[in-house]
């Protein structure tokens, strides 16, 4: 008879090897993730089929870095990505393009081969993109452009550029995805009332604090979500909250309100491997179980968690 030690140790590792394979036997389990403190699984679980609609790739070794004055993670590929959806019982993803990378979209792409058919993707492109590209890109599971702007020295895109690339890319039913600061809103007021897409605002939309739901922006955000013209990502809680976790009030208001005005046009996102902090980085499974406050409601968060990145990304649905 197989001691039942060794039994259980044989289970753990044969349950690993699957996950990584990806085929999820194990999910919501105590797991050590690079980039990820804590182990023991959310106390929220999971749906079928709920998605983590904002995390990153780097894998150098395999895809080398242009220079970034931006410190890029380590040990972030989807081999550890898969740890995570193991530890938190996500099974669909989408992979965005970080900025370490600039426009060489090569590493999302491949991310979202190894992680298919569960896999969508967002590129960062300039106008020098050719038509030809967008196409392929389109058959790689990408569904949107990103513009990271908040820091000039470390972006590959500019504003200027947003206008005419959203035009390119409306045929292909892309979305525009923006990681700006609230004052960017602002300035960038007209151009996103007439965009011919969809808009996606990463990490709650970033108002600035103390002012939060009561900054302009957010009021323009909410303007653009109330005429069916933009998404907002419920993620980045750590970069809308002075005071931190386990809580992270600030950025509990804002998602709040988000959720009570329009809960059918939210996505929520882990954010891994957290390329804003560099050094402690945060508790993933206390990341997740914010939903529970920020959405009481389980059929809310089914739907943040399943239907509206269906809707959104086309899950479900061939790539």
């Amino acid at each position: 008879m197989i001691a039942r030690r060794t039994f259980v140790r044989g289970a753990e590792i044969a349950a690993a090897a699957a996950g990584l394979s990806g085929f999820d036997v194990s999910q919501g389990r105590a797991q050590q993730v690079p980039n990820s403190a804590g182990t023991e699984p959310p106390k929220t679980k999971a749906p079928a089929n709920a998605a983590d609609c904002h995390m990153h790739i780097y894998d150098p070794a395999r895809f080398a870095m242009p220079p970034n004055p931006r410190r890029a993670p380590s040990n972030a590929t989807v081999t550890e990505y898969r740890l995570l959806q193991n530890r938190i019982g996500t099974t669909r993803v989408v992979v965005v393009q970080p900025r370490n990378y600039a426009t060489d979209n090569r590493v999302t792409l491949d991310a979202i081969a190894q992680l298919a058919p569960n896999a969508r993707g967002i590129a960062v492109v300039t106008p020098a993109v050719t038509d030809a590209e967008l196409k392929a890109m389109n058959a790689g599971g990408i569904r949107g452009i990103r513009f990271s702007l908040a820091d000039p020295n470390s972006r590959a895109v500019s504003p200027d550029m947003v206008e005419p690339l959203a035009k390119r890319i409306a045929d292909l039913g892309w979305h525009v995805q923006f990681n700006v600061e609230g004052e960017m809103i602002d300035e960038m007021a007209a151009t996103l009332r007439r965009l011919p897409t969809i808009m996606v605002f990463d990490h709650l939309a970033h108002p600035p604090l103390p002012a939060g739901i009561e900054h302009s922006s957010h009021k323009i955000v909410r303007e653009l979500i109330d005429r069916g013209r933009a998404w907002v990502k419920l993620s980045g809680a750590y970069s809308n909250s002075r005071t931190g976790p386990p809580a992270y009030p600030e950025a509990t208001r804002i998602a709040q309100a988000f959720v009570k005005a329009a809960p059918e046009r939210l996505v929520w996102g882990s954010d891994w491997p957290h390329p804003g902090l560099p050094d402690n980085k945060p508790d993933d499974a206390l990341l997740f179980d914010l939903l529970t406050e920020w959405a009481p409601d389980a059929a809310t968060r089914n739907r943040i968690l399943v239907q509206n990145p269906e809707t959104l990304y086309g899950f479900g649905k061939p790539a």
